[in-house]
């Protein structure tokens, strides 16, 4: 049973959402939020496995939500799924490079939406890579706010863990990153944690996002 935190600040699309998700099999629906501010207070409360959050919100939006949900997990830590209306929105980005698993459309329908949520619960790829790809390569040309830190130096991986890591940010999967480099697909996956673990990220697409800032991938490359 995947349990889910909805967030969003329109009631129809809330109520939406939590309605798909409670007549689905294999999810359920441990709380609802309309801002921020609750969502940080539930997920604490409820620990969910997945929350589904709005980008877009008056007062603390998706992705301050989605650090301090994140930071202020004990254990395990939720998988963030974010909604949004625009597949280039540079709130989505934040929210990814925050440590949010990945995004999906408030128009894609139910069957997409209860895949993401599977996926993202499972924690084996990135949902939708290619597109998310294409919104890190938008905005990793940006520069950067003065008081932004500085990445992690890729100079703890192995050469291994990197090209892992590069392939990943090219928006291969598991599977096609384990046929390019003659591995199984289980090695792929321990390279990619380890990468993780040295690098202090909480999520895939955390990993994409740093290999853009770290110029190891290029846009358009």
């Amino acid at each position: 049973m995947t349990r889910v935190l909805v967030v969003d600040d329109q009631f129809l699309i809330r109520a939406g959402l939590v309605g798909l998700l409670d007549a689905a099999p294999g999810f359920e629906v441990v709380g609802e939020a309309a801002d921020g501010e609750e969502a940080v207070r539930l997920a604490a409360e409820t620990r969910p496995d997945v929350v589904l959050m709005d980008i877009r919100m008056p007062g603390v939006n998706g992705i301050e939500a989605t650090e301090r949900i994140l930071a202020q997990a004990a254990d395990r830590p939720p998988r963030v799924l974010v909604l949004t209306t625009f597949d280039l929105d540079e709130y989505v980005y934040g929210a990814l490079r925050a440590g949010a698993s990945g995004f999906l459309l408030k128009d894609s329908g139910p069957e997409r939406l209860l895949a993401a949520v599977t996926a993202v619960d499972g924690g084996d790829a990135l949902f939708a890579p290619s597109v998310t790809r294409r919104l890190v390569e938008a905005f990793a040309r940006r520069q950067q706010p003065a008081d932004t830190p500085p990445p992690p130096d890729l100079g703890v991986l192995t050469s291994r863990e990197v090209q892992v890591l590069r392939l990943t940010a090219r928006g291969l999967s598991n599977l096609e990153i384990a046929d390019r480099l003659y591995i199984s697909e289980a090695t792929v996956k321990t390279h990619l944690n380890r990468t993780m673990s040295k690098l202090d990220l909480g999520s895939r697409a955390q990993a994409v996002v740093l290999a853009y800032e770290t110029g190891l991938v290029t846009p358009g490359g």
